[in-house]
Parts: structure tokens; C-alpha cells; sequence
């Protein structure tokens, strides 16, 4: 039976590797190994866990991956060279299965402007390197950089050649959004057809959402060109545009079984929890309107829907909304809950802490943003959790506490209190507003220069009580980076939120951005 001939469709994420390459998206160890784990809690075949040889950080962050995740392969990036694959190699070991996904441009633009490569040398390069990356693993996956602009012929030598050397699967890169759904599936239906022994490797799909067709490519991709792969990332999230949204690919598969005859392994139970999770660590806000994870994806305000749907809910809906993790904001604890009821509730969502004493400083935490919030809703716990990892790795800067004073035709005056490697100072600043006054406090000691590129305020909850979730992107020569903060102050999320994209800045951790 032909490779492609499967009824199963691979998921294959790539939001800890392409989605973070977001400008502002970068995400420390301990982040990537939370969401690595939360998308084995979805069931994703193939975790794409970073780029190895772009940092020490992200090789370090792929090999505890690695080491953690079971039931999902779990894949390195790498150009094309040994090093790269070495690399990937070395941070994949521990790995119970893994994959080496290596890559190298052959579109004419590409191999003259930036590899500066004549064809045969990239071919040869090519080769090569899956050849190479086949004494380590014999799961290698190997992607045409830019392979929607490429010529025809040259394409089909490439991966007939590498295909050979024993290249798996054969990832069809549409790395600048060029792509058109029937003109993209006819080009990997071409490339499967003319290509001897195309039947010897799955094919994937891996599109950008340039022109807001990275869904309809990779499902054109699917039915016309064969692939039984899609790449694809948590919210859509990734460079420019953005990746090929998981939650929509999956759904469309699900829910118009009946055109693409095609399972999926994801537990869709879990998609708005994991969307919710990549959200709140990236900072990136979900829109209202977003397919299947949007806050009004299942709202009805119209009173002609409202009435169908009071009827027979499958007059407006095509899904359900528990199908994919909706429920109502479900008030889970309060304040005189014990830590047993906090650590099953902990396990429920997901969230595994590595020690006692870690569970212990939640819960403290737990307690206190009981003492002064009645309702705590499931969301709250997540932030509160994320807020305590966050803070813990990021030791350099530290929030201890903040007064403010401000009132109709005075200036706001505030006054903060952190840590700086452990030793407390406090600062006082003036500015337009409550929010400004505190950014200037905290500028008066650290004298950052970084510039101020997106404040975001978002309620985590319903309710004047609801915890503000706040972002803060800066910037800094040439490095974007986004700091969260949540509390039911705003004030204190802001504060909480600069500090921590402030800690990103002193990592100093620079990466290569190798884009697919």
C-alpha cells in the first residue's frame, strides 16, 4: 500500500519551533516543556520542539522535551549541514521516538540571493545532509525551503534524489504564503506523480497565512496533492501571518468527514485549553471572532439564530462546543478549599508541577488571590501557576510590591518595589497615567533603553473581579521580547508584566531564525 493511501491525517505542530519565531513569541525552557507538554495532552503525532543548533537555550529546551514526551514523536529542525544535524541529534537522544526534519531552499531566488548556491550544489547538499541524518535516526523528514516559487524539474530531481537517501516524509514548504489552494494541491499532485518513488515517503504540507489561505492550502494539499501530513501551529501563530492554524485543520477534518474521509488522533476535547495555554504564555490575545477557540466562535446574538438554535442546536452549530473544550467558567475553589481539592484541580487542567514545594508556593499563591477575589475560575489558576513558573526562572527582576496614588487633575505617582538579583530597591516615578508612572519607576533604577512596542490588557474572566492579564512587548537592539502579568490590580499585572519582559532582555539568549 502507497504511503499516502493512509485514512489518517499526521498533525504535526510546530508552535514551539515556527510559532515562536512570532516577533515577541519567545518562550523560555520551562514554557516550551509546559506546552510540549499540553499538545501530548492533545494527542499531536509529531511535537516540531525547536531549532537545536539556534542557541544552547532551544537545544536545551529540546532535549528535556525529549526526555519528557512519550507518546509523541519529537522533532529538531536543522539546515542543511552536519553540524545542524549533529546538533538535533544530540538534543533528540533521550527521545523514545524521534524525528530529524532538515531543510535547504530551492527556489531560484532562494539559492542565488541568500545561499548564493548554484542547483547542483544545493542538490548535492541536499542529499548529503538526509544521508547524514539517517545514521541517526531513520524518522527524517527533509523540506524544499521556498518550494511553491521553485522550477518544476529541479524540484522533482531534488526530492527523488533524498527520497532515495531515505528521507521519510517530504514537507511541501509554501514558506512565503504564495501559494493558491488548487494551484498548490496541483503542484504536489504533479510532484507525487512524476516522481518515481514518491509512494516511498508521507508527503506534508507546511503553509503561511500571507494572504490568509494557509487552512485552504494545506486542505488542497491534502485532497488534491495526497498529503497526509499537515504542519501547523496553536491559534495559527508564527512569523509574519502566521502558520496554518491547527484547531481550524483539525475541525474541518472532524467536522466534514463525510468530503475528506479522513481520522485525526487529536483528543479535541483538549484544543481550547492548549489555545488558552499558548495565549497566555506568548502574550498573543486570541481575537473574539477566531474559528473554533474565538471567545464568540460559538455565540449566537441574532435573535433568528438564537431561536433555531433554541430548537435544534444544528440549525446555526456545525460543531459543539464541548467538543473542542468549551464550558461555561466552571468556579472550581475558593477560599476555603484545601491544598488536596488545589492539586487534583491542578491535575485536571493539566498542569504538573515538579515538586512539593512548588505546589505548596501555588497554593500560597492560591490563598491569597482568594482572600481577595470571591469567584476563582479555572482560567485564574492557570494564570496564577504561569505567574510563579514566570517569575521563578526569571530571577534577575523581581516584583515585590507597588503603591500608587492617583486622582482627576493630578499627576499619578507610583512607587515600586522589586528585586534585582535578589536584593530589594524601591523606586518611585510620575506619569500620564498609573500604568506610565510605574514603567517610569522601574526605568528610573534598571535604565533598560528598551522601547515599548505593544501594552495589552485583557480580562482572564467575566466580571469587574476578573484577573487582568497584561503584555508588554519591548524592544531592544534588534530583539523583540514579550513580558505577562496577571492580577486582579492592573496596575500590578503592568508591573509584573515589564519586569518580565525586561528578564527576557537580560537572558541575552540570541537565536537563528531559519524560516520554513
Amino acid at each position: 500500500m502507497a504511503a499516502n493511501s493512509s485514512d489518517k491525517l499526521i498533525i504535526f505542530d510546530t508552535t514551539l519551533r515556527d510559532g515562536e519565531q512570532s516577533p515577541g513569541a519567545s518562550m523560555t525552557k520551562e514554557e516550551k516543556i509546559r506546552i510540549a507538554r499540553q499538545l501530548e495532552r492533545l494527542r499531536v503525532d509529531v511535537i516540531e520542539a525547536g531549532f537545536a543548533a539556534s542557541s544552547q537555550g532551544d537545544f536545551e529546551a529540546i532535549r528535556a522535551i525529549a526526555g519528557l514526551i512519550k507518546d509523541s514523536t519529537v522533532c529538531s529542525l536543522s539546515r542543511a549541514n552536519d553540524r545542524d544535524i549533529s546538533r538535533a541529534a544530540e538534543a533528540l537522544a533521550p527521545a523514545a521516538r524521534k524525528r530529524i526534519h532538515t531543510f535547504i531552499a530551492t527556489s531560484p531566488l532562494h539559492m542565488e540571493k541568500k545561499l548564493r548556491m548554484s542547483p547542483e550544489q544545493v542538490l548535492e547538499q541536499a542529499k548529503q545532509a538526509v544521508r547524514f541524518a539517517r545514521q541517526f535516526t531513520d524518522d527524517v523528514e527533509f523540506s524544499p525551503e521556498d518550494g511553491s516559487r521553485s522550477d518544476m524539474d529541479f524540484l522533482c530531481r531534488v526530492l527523488e534524489t533524498v527520497i532515495a537517501e531515505g528521507a521519510t516524509t517530504i514537507n511541501f514548504a509554501d514558506t512565503v504564503g504564495y501559494g493558491v489552494p488548487e494551484l498548490y494541491g496541483n503542484m504536489l499532485k504533479t510532484l507525487r506523480e512524476r516522481i518515481p518513488n514518491s509512494d516511498k515517503a508521507i508527503w506534508s504540507v507546511h503553509c503561511h497565512n500571507d494572504l490568509g489561505m494557509a487552512v485552504a492550502n494545506s486542505l488542497a494539499g491534502v485532497m488534491i496533492g495526497g498529503a497526509r501530513q499537515v504542519e501547523c501551529t496553536i491559534n495559527g501563530l508564527g512569523e509574519r501571518a502566521g502558520n496554518t492554524a491547527l484547531e481550524e485543520v483539525v475541525m474541518a477534518v472532524r467536522t466534514r468527514r463525510d468530503y475528506f474521509n479522513l481520522d485525526v488522533g487529536i483528543d479535541t476535547t483538549q484544543i481550547v485549553s492548549t489555545s488558552k495555554l499558548v495565549s497566555q504564555i506568548t502574550g498573543f490575545v486570541v481575537q473574539p471572532n477566531k474559528s473554533v477557540v474565538g471567545a464568540n466562535a460559538f455565540a449566537h446574538a441574532s435573535g433568528i439564530h438564537q431561536d433555531g438554535v433554541l430548537k435544534a442546536r444544528d440549525t446555526y452549530e456545525i460543531m459543539r462546543a464541548e467538543d473542542v473544550g468549551w464550558s461555561a467558567n466552571k468556579i472550581v475553589l475558593g477560599k476555603l478549599s484545601g491544598r488536596n481539592a488545589f492539586k487534583q484541580r491542578l491535575q485536571e487542567l493539566g498542569i504538573q508541577l515538579d515538586s512539593e514545594a512548588e505546589v505548596n508556593a501555588a497554593f500560597s499563591r492560591f490563598k491569597d488571590l482568594a482572600d481577595r477575589k470571591a469567584e476563582i475560575f479555572d482560567e485564574d489558576i492557570m494564570a496564577l501557576v504561569a505567574d510563579e513558573q514566570q517569575s521563578r526562572e526569571s530571577e534577575h527582576y523581581r516584583f515585590v510590591s507597588l503603591a500608587q496614588h492617583s486622582e482627576t487633575g493630578e499627576q499619578p505617582v507610583s512607587k515600586v518595589v522589586f528585586s534585582i538579583d535578589g536584593k530589594e530597591i524601591a523606586s518611585e516615578g510620575q506619569g500620564n497615567g498609573p500604568v506610565d508612572a510605574t514603567v517610569n519607576a522601574i526605568e528610573a533604577r534598571v535604565a533598560s533603553g528598551a522601547e515599548l512596542l505593544l501594552f495589552s490588557v485583557n480580562a482572564i474572566t467575566t466580571g469587574t473581579q476578573s484577573q487582568g492579564e497584561v503584555t508588554m512587548r519591548l524592544s531592544k537592539s534588534g530583539r523583540i521580547v514579550n513580558g505577562v502579568g496577571a492580577d486582579p490590580d492592573i496596575v500590578v499585572a503592568s508591573a509584573k508584566a515589564y519586569l518580565s519582559a525586561l528578564n527576557k532582555l537580560h537572558s541575552e539568549v540570541e537565536k537563528l531564525n531559519p524560516q520554513l
